[in-house]
C-alpha cells in the first residue's frame, strides 16, 4: 500500500513536471535578473507581467528548444524529490488519518507536508541543482556557459570539478522551500477538496480537482516564492578556484538581494511561479487522480 503511494505520485509528478517545464525555465531566468552579472537594465518590478516577453526573448535568442533546456534534470529530479515526497506524505495520511471520520486534521497535514517535503528534498537536490543550472546557462555570455549535455553530465562535472559536496549546494534552501511547497500545496489540497465536498460545492469528479488544485498551488507560490529566489541564486553562482563564493549562503545572498534590489525582489518571477505552480499543481492533482483509478485493484 505505501508503495503504491510512491509510483502514484512519482508518474503525476513526472507529468506534471515536463508538461510545464518551460514556464519554470522561464521563472529561472526572471529570478536571476538584477544580480550584480547582469546588466543593469535587466532590472524589473518583481511582479511585473512579462514572462511572456521573455520566453519570445529566449525563442528568439537561443532557438525553441532552449525552452526545454534540463529536461532531463526536471525528470530525474521529480523521480527523485517528488516520488518521495508524495510517497512519505501518502503513507502519514494514512497513519494519520481518524478511522471512524476517515479526516486527517489540517495540524497533522501541515506536519506530513513539512515531513515529507524535507526527505524529498535531500534526496533530489543534485537532481535539482542541475535542473537551476541548465535552465539558466542560456542567459550567460557564451564563453562563460557550462554546457551540460543532460544531467548524468552535470553531476558527472559537478562532482569531479567542484566536489560530491557541491551537489548539495543550496541543500539548505531547498529543503525549507520543499517543505513550505509540499506543506502549502498537498496539505491545502487535500483541504479544499474536503471542504468542497462538505458544502456539497461540487461531487468528487473533475470539477472539484481541478479547483481545488488550482487554489493550493497559489497558496504553494504566495508561500514558497522567497526562498525559491534565493535558493535558485544560490544554486546557479559560479565558484572560481581561489575566489570568494558570490555569497556565503542563503542569508547572505538574501540580504545582498533585498539591499541591492528592494525587498520585492524576493518575489521576482512570481508571474511565471504562479503561472506554473497553478498548471503543475493542476496536472500533478488531477492526473494522480486518475492514476489512483488505474492502481485502485494493484
Amino acid at each position: 500500500m505505501g508503495l503504491k503511494g510512491f509510483l502514484e505520485g512519482g508518474v503525476a509528478s513526472i507529468v506534471a513536471g515536463c508538461s510545464t517545464h518551460p514556464i519554470d525555465l522561464i521563472k529561472v531566468r526572471m529570478q536571476l535578473q538584477g544580480e550584480s552579472s547582469a546588466s543593469a537594465t535587466a532590472l524589473r518590478p518583481a511582479l511585473a507581467f512579462r514572462p511572456i516577453a521573455v520566453g519570445a526573448r529566449i525563442v528568439q535568442q537561443e532557438g525553441v528548444k532552449a525552452l526545454f533546456s534540463g529536461v532531463s534534470a526536471t525528470v530525474l529530479r521529480q523521480t527523485l524529490y517528488s516520488t518521495t515526497r508524495m510517497g512519505i506524505y501518502d503513507i502519514l495520511k494514512q497513519k494519520w488519518t481518524d478511522p471512524s471520520t476517515k479526516i486527517m486534521p489540517l495540524p497533522k497535514k501541515i506536519s506530513a507536508g513539512l515531513i515529507a517535503g524535507a526527505i524529498g528534498a535531500a534526496v533530489g537536490n543534485p537532481a535539482d541543482l542541475a535542473m537551476v543550472r541548465m535552465q539558466a546557462d542560456g542567459r550567460l555570455p557564451a564563453a562563460q556557459r557550462r554546457n551540460y549535455t543532460s544531467v548524468v553530465d552535470a553531476i558527472a562535472r559537478m562532482s569531479r570539478q567542484e566536489g560530491i559536496g557541491s551537489l548539495w549546494r543550496g541543500s539548505a534552501m531547498t529543503v525549507n522551500r520543499a517543505m513550505l511547497v509540499t506543506a502549502s500545496q498537498l496539505a491545502s489540497y487535500d483541504q479544499f477538496k474536503e471542504t468542497i465536498l462538505e458544502k456539497g460545492v461540487m461531487g468528487d469528479g473533475l470539477g472539484t480537482h481541478v479547483t481545488a488544485s488550482f487554489a493550493a498551488g497559489f497558496v504553494a507560490a504566495v508561500v514558497s516564492n522567497p526562498v525559491d529566489v534565493i535558493k535558485t541564486r544560490v544554486m546557479n553562482m559560479k565558484v572560481d578556484a581561489g575566489k570568494a563564493a558570490p555569497y556565503a549562503g542563503a542569508l547572505d545572498c538574501a540580504i545582498k538581494t533585498v539591499r541591492a534590489e528592494g525587498p520585492m525582489a524576493l518575489y521576482k518571477g512570481f508571474v511565471p511561479t504562479i503561472s506554473r505552480q497553478g498548471p503543475f499543481t493542476v496536472v500533478l492533482f488531477v492526473t494522480l487522480e486518475q492514476v489512483r483509478k488505474l492502481f485502485k485493484d494493484l
